[in-house]
Formats: C-alpha cells, structure tokens, sequence
C-alpha cells in the first residue's frame, strides 16, 4: 500500500483507540461482521502501557532455532539489505517479521539494539511471532508486540525481505496498513482506509449510546432495555 497516504487526522485518531475499536470499525465501514485479518493468538507486548502503533508494514522472515547454511558474508550482506528496507518507505512505517521457526522459535531478534536500531531508522514499532529479550533495555517508545519471550539471539539470521508474512493467522504484505497494541495486530483493507475515520467516530458514537447511561445514578434493567435497543440499532 505505498501508493496509499495517511491522512492527518486519521493517523490521529487510530493512535488514540485501541485495536479492538479499530477491529470493529473496520466492520461498520464494512456494513457486515465477518472482518478475520488480524492475530488470532496471545501476544507480549513490550510495554503493556504504550499507545496502539499505526504505520505500513516493513516486512521479513527470519530464522535462528539451527545454524545457517549460507556463507556469513551473504548472511551479513542479506542484514544490511533487510536494515535498507526497513528504512525505505513512506511513514509511518512498522516492521512485521516472522519467525519461521514457529511455535519451535527461540531466538531473540529484538532487544536492545534493534529496537535502537530500528527506532533511528524511523519505524515506529515491531510486530512479530518469534521472540523478544532485554525487557529493561527496550527503546523507550517502540512497542513490541511478539510471541514468546527468551534469553538468547541463538542463530538468528535473516531468511527474505519484503515478502508476504504469517502472523498468527494475520496475513500481511509489504507496505499494507497495520494497527497493533497490546491486544494484538490488524490488517486494515486498503478499500477501508478512506472510510475508516468516519466508522471509528460511528462506533464510538453508537458504544456510547450504551457505555453512557450504564454509567450514569439510577441505571437499571428498564433503562437497559432502552438503552441497549438504541445501541442494537445503531450498531453493525
């Protein structure tokens, strides 16, 4: 989605909701439940406080369980041409990795360094299925969003740069739009993009119609049924 610019305003507003709103607005800019491209299993995040990140995804495979099999000049020449990438693009931009050891993964690609690294080069954060370390010496303000946590870098090596990725069942291209925080990462359809500012302000609009009077003295089943009638019918 390179071609694709991010408006101001809407950069503003996804920074400031969490995924979950972001998940649903893409439904009521849909007209339809159905939505299913984002992470479908429990992710680590760096910093469970830090704000959702928003940019288009930097993407690569890694591996690091088994020794590689390529000379170390082409591993070190694959590394500098993954860091380039990583740096080309219009931001915001984040990296999304997979590990392609899976679920066997153990080694540790972010930690202090590269999220120092990858920070300098102007990505905002880092989604991945494979492993994160060093929790005490992040860079403050590049999120993390991994699958496991571990103690070594192992043999990790890059294996393939801007190609399509797996991360726990949410598929990504390089240069597609990706929302992420602590609950997980989506994809956002490039067809929704123009229409997703005005479905996110719609969903908060119509949760309020509920969230609001559930709030408020005197909140009972009578005016939960009112309440939640209007919440039905304005909902997707």
């Amino acid at each position: 989605m390179d071609d694709v610019t991010l408006p101001d305003d809407l950069l503003k507003l996804m920074q400031s909701v969490d995924t979950p709103t972001v998940c649903n607005a893409i439904e009521v800019a849909q007209g339809k439940r159905g939505f299913d491209n984002y992470t479908k299993r429990t992710m680590l995040a760096s910093d469970a406080e830090a704000p959702a990140i928003v940019g288009f995804a930097r993407t690569a495979k890694i591996a690091g369980r088994k020794p590689p099999t390529e000379t170390p000049d082409v591993i070190r020449a694959r590394r500098m041409s993954y860091f380039e990438h990583m740096a080309s693009g219009t931001g915001p931009t984040l990296a999304v990795v997979e590990d392609i050891d899976g679920d066997q993964a153990v080694s540790a690609w972010w930690g202090g360094v590269h999220t120092a690294v990858h920070k300098g080069l102007g990505l905002k954060g880092a989604v991945t299925n494979g492993v994160m370390r060093d929790l005490g010496d992040m860079e403050p303000g590049f999120l993390v969003l991994a699958g496991a946590l571990g103690p070594s870098h192992a043999f990790v090596h890059v294996r393939d740069i801007g190609c399509p990725v797996s991360i726990f069942g949410m598929q990504v291209n390089d240069g597609d739009l990706v929302h992420a925080d602590r609950h997980g990462a989506l994809v956002v359809p490039k067809d929704v993009i123009p229409k997703l500012f005005a479905a996110i302000n719609k969903l908060l609009d119509t949760e309020a119609l509920i969230i609001g009077p559930a709030r408020q003295d005197g909140f009972d089943f009578e005016k939960l049924k009112s309440a939640w009638a209007a919440f039905e019918n304005a909902r997707t």
